[in-house]
């Protein structure tokens, strides 16, 4: 059964905003506020955000887009799937949308996009929220390994073949890392995260682009940059979480001049209200 947030989401027409080198799908959630733009992390789209958005329509006026390589997202051999290069991007499309002043939610692999963007687009970005993303000097786990691999080829039908595996999908290796519940990986987030990539050849290849795109050297300037970074923000950490421990976020909470930490017990990923009360606190 189609979950009701699912049908909130896919209610919301799609625009799609071409940034000159990729051309992502853009929905719009809520009116009225401060415009929120929500960038997702991997392997994601705009669609992780599904749970929070008709609260935070309620706040904001949300942009919610697929990045380049992920979800419905286009892109071509010119498209810079590097963490500045995908910051520039949600520059230009925050160009693209008209947005003048902007505050920004942004997990994962997003997160460290979203700070990217901040070093570019400080000006206009009112304030940050990050959850669970990318600290200076730490690697995830399996993700070097898996940047490897994306490089050997048939890589990409043996990772196919592994997203077959429910197993494989329960575990560290697979989505085992982001749910406290487990069971949340079947339903809507299977057939709208997991069955995309097992149909769609174009998109396991943006998957393997954005994952090769990734490379740390940008991660770990952010321990020197994190200090031009001047707008508020707030880290929102999941305390559970195996990919980014939370003893690593305590220390780079100090990297920012104006930053908080909230720590949500018991989870892995931080769930619906604590991430909208967190952002709206002022």
């Amino acid at each position: 059964m189609t979950e009701e947030a699912t049908r909130f989401f896919f209610d919301s027409p799609v625009q799609t905003v071409d940034t000159g080198t990729a051309r992502l799908p853009v929905r719009r959630f809520g009116t009225n506020g401060t415009p929120l733009l929500l960038v997702h992390g991997f392997p994601l789209s705009g669609f992780t955000w599904r749970k929070v958005l008709p609260e935070l329509a309620q706040r904001y006026s949300c942009y919610v887009p697929d990045l380049p390589g992920m979800g419905g997202s286009e892109w071509t051999d010119t498209t810079d799937f590097s963490f500045p290069g995908q910051g520039h991007t949600l520059k230009l499309l925050a160009d693209r949308l008209g947005l003048q002043r902007y505050s920004v939610l942004a997990q994962d692999t997003g997160g460290t996009f979203a700070r990217c963007l901040a070093l570019e687009d400080g000006a206009r970005i009112e304030r940050l929220a990050l959850i669970n993303t990318e600290i200076p000097r730490h690697r995830p786990p399996w993700i070097p390994l898996y940047q490897f691999l994306m490089r050997v080829p048939g890589a990409l039908p043996a990772f196919t073949v592994l997203l077959r595996s429910r197993v494989f999908l329960r575990s560290g290796m697979g989505f085992g890392g982001c749910f406290t519940d487990l069971r949340l990986i079947e339903g809507d987030f299977h057939e709208q995260v997991v069955e995309p990539l097992l149909r769609s050849a174009v998109r396991r290849d943006g998957m393997r682009r954005y994952l090769l795109g990734a490379m740390w050297e940008p991660v770990d300037a952010l321990e020197r940059d994190h200090a031009r970074i001047a707008m508020p923000v707030r880290l929102i950490w999941g305390a559970d979480d195996p990919t980014f421990p939370v003893e690593l976020a305590r220390r780079m909470v100090r990297q920012l001049p104006n930053a908080q930490l909230t720590e949500i017990r018991r989870q892995h990923l931080a769930r619906r209200k604590p991430q909208t009360e967190a952002l709206a606190d002022r």
